[in-house]
């Protein structure tokens, strides 16, 4: 797969965001040291950001579309929540030292806001009679268990993890 030059400047500085939040606090971060540590003019980060913070729902949004493109199925059973659940949990086991970083920043909220939007234009566009306040379950459901998670390491089997997830929400009709 070929890269543009914009995407390749966006993930320098995604980088070297994290590496920095890896030395120093999220205070002292300026957008001068990320882009000198990304290799970039200040100009650029500008172009594709209007603040740090969107770096980081940039980077939500990066991962929240491999994740997307990867289920290749629309799910339809409890087995099938339970495989993207599991696939969601996979992902960010993959992706845990980032998500410490943020959380040791304290900028999880902006992982709860992602969530919140996600789930509520989802709810929006494929499901309806659940009420205006389920996406907001869901994605407070998913922000905590993960963050729970996250702060044990991401330990623990991901498919009972996922499968406790998709009990909580799931309810088949008896007979």
């Amino acid at each position: 797969m070929e890269y543009t030059p914009e995407e390749y400047s966006r993930f320098y500085i995604i980088q070297a965001l994290f590496k920095l939040m890896h030395e120093y606090e999220w205070e002292k971060i300026g957008v001068t040291d990320i882009a000198r540590k990304a290799g970039v003019g200040r100009a650029t980060f500008y172009r594709y950001f209007k603040r740090k913070e969107d770096v980081l729902i940039y980077y939500f949004d990066h991962n929240a579309k491999g994740f997307l493109y990867a289920q290749h199925f629309y799910p339809r059973c409890k087995e099938d929540y339970i495989h993207v659940a599991l696939d969601a949990l996979t992902l960010l086991r993959e992706q845990k030292e980032p998500f410490k970083l943020i959380r040791k920043a304290r900028l999880e909220y902006i992982y709860l806001d992602y969530l919140n939007r996600c789930f509520t234009e989802k709810f929006e566009r494929d499901v309806s009679g659940l009420g205006k306040y389920a996406p907001y379950l869901y994605a407070g459901m998913l922000f905590n268990v993960s963050m729970a998670w996250l702060d044990e390491d991401c330990e623990g089997s991901a498919q009972a993890l996922a499968e406790t997830i998709v009990n909580a929400i799931y309810f088949e009709s008896a007979g």
